[in-house]
């Protein structure tokens, strides 16, 4: 068991306590002590509170789980309605034997009680005499069942609530290790498909040039490091994001012909904020996959801005038609997972514009930071 549990598990009980201590304890030793410790009101009063306690718990542990939150409502109020009765007359029983007064006695003051004992010693008590009730004697067992009746609802409604609390917790944990899993589907997704893509660029490379082969496995290599050893452990720094940036966009440059014009801003002070892993990577992979042309001049411009509470990524790059074959072969899926992730990452922070036209593919992103 979780500490986390143990410790709501000790509030809970601790809360039952200070409800039944202010709500029934307390009040009840203020009255004995007001009515000049009377144990006759004592002896009155604790069977009563052990009683609620019963009826409370058992609707709560019993009646609350076995019918009421399974939909069962009608047999529940039922056997809750005969519980209460039941005891109700069991109260009524066990009064009359720790307390043989006559119940307009019991219930009456000791102030009340004296008064009329002084003025009429022998005169008995002819309110109470056969054919007659005294107004008093029946408001025990009355204010018993109306107490009772209110205690049986509100533990039944205090259980239901804990459930509807207790099932949105647990929703939210499922959603939570269902967006876990996703994203983590999505990431391993982006992880071949990027090896895929530099892969293919290095052995385009082998051929031309061994020398800016060997740099290319030399990034390739940081690369991996952090995807190996860093991405696993959640958000990282937007700083190390950057530098992985960096370190894709060298490897990329090594094939690029003097036609393509390369522009890349990157913020130089910035504060370093949390950002998940790979996130800006499938629009660069896009940028050079798409985006240049070895016949014709053409162009990649990446900008990003970062402030605590909001980045903004710009990625734009001109309809080039692709390189070779072999790295144009395949569909991509980086923008797909991209979209997947922003939308399971921030579903209400993000937005996200992508446009083409004849001359470029812009991409334009902002997140706001929490």
């Amino acid at each position: 068991m979780k500490f986390a549990d143990i410790k709501e598990k000790i509030l809970i009980v601790l809360l039952h306590i200070l409800v039944w201590s202010v709500f029934f304890i307390l009040p009840v030793y203020g009255m004995y002590v007001s009515s000049g410790h009377d144990n006759h009101f004592l002896t009155e009063s604790w069977p009563k509170i052990i009683l609620y306690a019963v009826i409370f718990y058992l609707n709560y542990f019993w009646l609350a789980p076995a019918f009421y939150l399974k939909k069962r409502k009608a047999l529940c109020f039922l056997i809750s309605f005969l519980l209460v009765i039941t005891l109700a007359f069991f109260d009524l029983t066990l009064q009359n034997y720790l307390d043989p007064r006559p119940p307009f006695e019991k219930f009456m003051p000791p102030m009340v009680r004296e008064t009329e004992h002084e003025f009429r010693p022998d005169r008995g008590h002819p309110r109470h005499a056969p054919g007659h009730s005294h107004p008093l004697e029946n408001m025990p067992t009355y204010n018993f069942l109306l107490m009772a009746l209110m205690i049986s609802g509100f533990g039944l409604g205090l259980r239901g609530y804990r459930q509807i609390i207790n099932d949105e917790r647990r929703r939210k944990e499922t959603e939570k290790e269902h967006l876990n899993m996703e994203l983590s589907f999505l990431k391993n997704q982006i992880n071949p498909h990027f090896f895929f893509n530099t892969l293919n660029n290095i052995y385009s490379l082998v051929e031309n040039s061994v020398e800016d082969a060997q740099k290319a496995i030399l990034h390739l290599s940081k690369l991996m490091r952090y995807l190996l050893y860093e991405t696993e452990k959640g958000n990282k720094p937007v700083s190390q994001e950057i530098e992985f940036m960096k370190n894709f966009i060298e490897i990329m440059k090594l094939r690029l012909s003097e036609k393509v014009a390369l522009i890349i801003v990157f913020p130089e002070t910035y504060p370093d904020v949390m950002v998940p892993p790979l996130l800006f990577l499938p629009f660069i992979e896009n940028a050079f996959k798409h985006g240049i042309s070895y016949r014709k001049p053409s162009f990649i411009k990446i900008m990003m801005k970062v402030t605590e509470k909001e980045i903004q990524f710009e990625c734009t790059n001109s309809m080039g038609g692709g390189g070779e074959e072999l790295f144009r072969a395949g569909p991509g899926i980086g923008l797909d997972n991209v979209r997947k992730r922003l939308a399971l990452l921030y579903p209400d922070n993000h937005h996200l514009e992508m446009h083409t036209s004849d001359a470029s593919y812009d991409v334009v992103l902002s997140i706001h930071l929490p």
